[in-house]
């Protein structure tokens, strides 16, 4: 059910940042996701954390994953992993070098004790060296999974973080019907960037976005492998999504 600790919708400015607070905490970011809310620190006011919900929200419905021919050629490349290095795909995500970087240690801190309390979980993607060359992160809470970021090594890692993603849709797609992928999950992406859009990700209003949440926030949650069992190749075959060069009918739709 949608928590509403930053009060109704109808309260909310018109605007994408609804509202900043001195208070950040592992509790408050749960009730926050649970609201249709989520943090990210304010830029223009160091030690404030700000609390967004924007007005057009990114998605990415799970049967629209575009899997393009070279998307699948670089799957081939790479094993994946599900929470097997947490904090070394967050230390990559956080780099303060990224362009547009916002993970600070607080960010940190807050996500790892989420992790541990196992509703923050991590894919990894891996290299034939064994190198850490891919990965993201986000907060899983019954059938919303929040993808909070995600990198790939530029040199080794092509296609690395798409191949993560990949393997996240495996994950939360495993043992629901595709006719109840739109009513029993939910892959939230915060905003729709060119890169994001190129996957299938798309808009909604946060009206629509709210009132999908409500439905996932009961439903039951992926069935997380254990870290020390998760190590494997995507499986393209299992995905929901429709391959590039393939004729189906895709069963899930966004209003």
């Amino acid at each position: 059910m949608l928590a509403h600790v930053f009060g109704y919708e109808r309260e909310w400015p018109d605007q994408d940042l609804i509202g900043f607070s001195k208070e950040f905490d592992a509790p408050l970011t749960l009730a926050a996701y649970r609201s249709g809310v989520f943090p990210m620190p304010l830029a223009s006011a160091p030690g404030d954390m700000g609390w967004w919900s924007p007005k057009q929200r990114g998605v990415l419905p799970l049967t629209a994953l575009k899997v393009s021919r070279s998307l699948r050629r670089s799957a081939t490349r790479y094993t994946t992993s599900v929470d097997q290095a947490f904090a070394a795909v967050v230390r990559r995500c956080a780099d303060p070098a990224r362009e547009g970087g916002w993970i600070d240690r607080d960010v940190v801190e807050v996500f790892t004790q989420l992790h541990a309390a196992g509703f923050v979980h991590s894919v990894e993607v891996w290299d034939d060296q064994d190198v850490l060359v891919g990965g993201l992160y986000g907060v899983s809470v019954g059938g919303l999974f929040a993808g909070e970021s995600m990198f790939h090594d530029p040199e080794r890692g092509r296609d690395a973080s798409k191949v993560a993603l990949v393997r996240l849709i495996e994950e939360l797609a495993a043992g629901v019907p595709r006719h109840r992928l739109g009513l029993d999950r939910l892959l939230d992406v915060q905003w729709v960037t060119e890169h994001l859009a190129s996957l299938g990700a798309v808009e909604v209003s946060r009206t629509r976005y709210l009132e999908r949440l409500d439905r996932v926030l009961d439903a039951p949650g992926p069935r997380w492998p254990s870290p020390a069992q998760s190590r494997r190749a995507v499986e393209l075959s299992a995905l929901p999504a429709q391959l590039e060069g393939e004729h189906t009918t895709r069963g899930e739709h966004v209003a």
